[in-house]
């Protein structure tokens, strides 16, 4: 070990040299403070070992000055000196110096304290180094998340316009409306729409924005208010601490308020919440502050709120079932999402992207919508909206497996199943003819697809019997065949 030897006595300086050097220590010899501190700023000494009176800098002052330099935790100080008293005692343990010493120096008491010190400063310096270690794992650990987090706001971004803003114009509006109130985290919003058009997914883009570069890692906190009961309101809402109720945690729980705490609590069904719960909702989001249950601190709360709902608050608060006060609180931003049976232009699209997703998770075959089927699923008036939509399209993916998507897999799906059999069991008969009824474009209507779209409709009606097609038809099965593979070459064809 290396040992700064620091006395002002050459006669006293050789003696304590041979002793360190004896116990197998590398030591350099300084005649003053002022010379020991300046090999300190350009060597690395475990242990200063000094006499505590001098002239000029004393060892106390030496060590004093020591501990102020950047990496004073590699040196440990131990002072000795032939006139010790409590007095010097103190003043070198305020000034940080690891052991005291008394001339003359006993060899076996610096040999002790020289183990001492070596055991020390090794475990510093072990610690120094894992420290070092474990901060070089966290930042390539944080990397790590960085990336991920960045992987899945691409994802999210995706997700959401993707799915949603590439099929429509209003829906493109729709997120060009959102990320209008993305840039301002000051305004409430109030998304009205029917059950399933994607409230949620717009209350995302307002949060999180459209813009992949540009997408928060704020908390994005959802709550459904009609699943709230009233006894359970305001711990969930607010949190509460602990010992707050009966049967509560023992160290508390945090609400949905802190859970959000710089970034937006996403109230989905706000029209839902009872009246009397409303009014303490209304104090948090004009006071901006609330307490726990339980609670003696007052919180702040820097939150964005984004309110969501299926039904006409405007009737809800002519009704008095709902506060007029809140209600204009909320709607300081408004976004209103129209049903799917007034987007039908993105029905077909978004069944396609449904489907592509579906079978590659099911590994099914599926790759494209039949012409039938597109304008069944554009006919039908989804009131389920677009989680319907998807719900039928997985369903097809699960129960079928084929290249394209055809009207008899839709048929028990959109409660068509009683009309096709009734067709079935009619087949070759008038009531049967006067059944099939096709819809004839505006654009204009070719003989050819005409023709397909006939046989499509009564393969659907016959449940995929192609025997049974081909009889109500008046065609042999071979020749229904040829159609039919004719049809699917023309499609691949069409797609290159």
């Amino acid at each position: 070990m290396r040992v700064l030897l620091v006395d002002d006595d050459q006669v006293s300086r050789v003696v304590v040299k041979r002793l360190l050097q004896n116990s197998d220590c590398e030591v350099t010899e300084c005649s003053n403070a002022a010379a020991a501190l300046a090999k300190l700023v350009d060597a690395d000494y475990p242990m200063v070992l000094s006499d505590i009176n001098m002239p000029g800098m004393s060892g106390i002052e030496l060590a004093q000055a020591i501990k102020q330099l950047p990496d004073s935790w590699r040196t440990d100080i131990v002072l000795f000196t032939g006139y010790a008293d409590i007095k010097s005692a103190v003043a070198a343990l305020r000034a940080g110096v690891y052991d005291y010493l008394q001339k003359p120096v006993d060899a076996q008491e610096l040999a002790l304290t020289i183990d001492r010190v070596a055991e020390h400063q090794a475990l510093l310096r072990e610690n120094k180094k894992l420290t070092d270690r474990f901060q070089d794992e966290v930042c390539a650990a944080t990397e790590a998340t960085r990336r991920e987090l960045s992987t899945v706001k691409k994802v999210l971004a995706e997700s959401i316009i993707g799915q949603v803003g590439v099929f429509g114009d209003s829906t493109r509006q729709l997120l060009e409306q959102a990320q209008q109130f993305h840039t301002d985290r000051s305004i409430p919003v109030l998304i009205q729409g029917e059950t399933g058009v994607g409230k949620e997914v717009i209350a995302k883009a307002i949060h999180y924005g459209v813009k992949i570069d540009e997408l928060t890692n704020r908390p994005f906190v959802a709550i459904n208010c009609s699943a709230l009961t009233p006894s359970l309101f305001e711990s969930e809402m607010f949190g509460y601490e602990a010992g707050a109720f009966t049967g509560s945690a023992a160290q508390g729980a945090k609400g949905k308020f802190d859970m959000a705490q710089n970034g937006t609590l996403f109230l989905d069904e706000i029209g839902e919440i009872p009246l009397n719960l409303q009014a303490k909702l209304l104090r948090v989001l004009q006071e901006k502050e609330f307490y726990r249950v339980g609670g003696l601190k007052k919180i702040k709360i820097d939150i964005r709120i984004i309110c969501a709902t299926n039904s006409l608050l405007e009737n809800q608060v002519k009704n008095g079932a709902f506060r007029q006060d809140l209600y204009y609180r909320l709607k300081v931003g408004y976004v209103k999402v129209p049903p799917l049976r007034e987007r039908k232009d993105e029905i077909v699209p978004l069944a396609n992207a449904f489907l592509l997703d579906a079978a590659r998770q099911k590994k099914k075959r599926f790759h494209h919508i039949a012409p039938a089927a597109a304008r069944r699923l554009t006919e039908y008036p989804w009131p389920g909206n677009i989680r319907e939509l998807k719900n039928v399209i997985e369903y097809v993916a699960f129960a079928y497996d084929a290249e394209e998507l055809q009207v008899n897999h839709l048929s028990h799906l959109l409660g068509e199943e009683s009309r096709n059999q009734a067709f079935s069991q009619v087949l070759g008969t008038d009531a049967a003819k006067q059944q099939l009824v096709l819809p004839f474009p505006s654009g204009g209507y070719s003989l050819k697809s005409f023709c397909d779209d006939i046989v499509d409709e009564v393969i659907a009606a016959c449940d995929g019997n192609h025997a049974a097609a081909a009889k109500y038809l008046g065609i042999s099965l071979r020749a229904l065949f040829y159609r039919l593979e004719k049809k699917r070459i023309k499609q691949e064809i069409s797609r290159i």
